[in-house]
């Protein structure tokens, strides 16, 4: 029974920062489609790169304590963490823009505009 409640604990801490981890990304999002680029690190605009820095590193600290958490109760990897992580880096000359990039994602999250 206390491994039972143990783990129900650990999951509800889990569902805890899975949302703790959205409203921080859709925080993040939406600044971005306001017009401030560096969150997709998409150039390599280092006052950009700065100021996003903090913002992604408290998303990654997040995500890998819900990871560790989904390895303790036997789930996958935290998918919406992984996804954001696959969406940056550079781009084609042709890609869109990081604002156009984030409105996408808002959408996809369930965000109106």
């Amino acid at each position: 029974m206390a491994k039972a409640d143990r783990l129900e604990r650990l999951d509800v801490r889990r569902e805890e920062l899975e949302l703790a981890y959205r409203e921080a990304l859709i925080a993040a999002l939406q600044t971005t489609a306001s017009g401030k680029w560096g969150l997709f690190d998409h150039q390599k605009d280092k006052a950009a790169r700065a100021k996003a820095a903090p913002i992604v590193a408290d998303l990654c600290d997040t995500a890998d304590e819900i990871d560790d958490l989904r390895t303790t109760l036997g789930l996958e990897r935290f998918a919406l963490h992984q996804d954001f992580m696959a969406a940056r880096g550079p781009v084609s000359s042709d890609a869109v823009g990081e604002p156009k990039q984030a409105r996408a994602w808002l959408d996809r999250l369930g965000v109106p505009a």
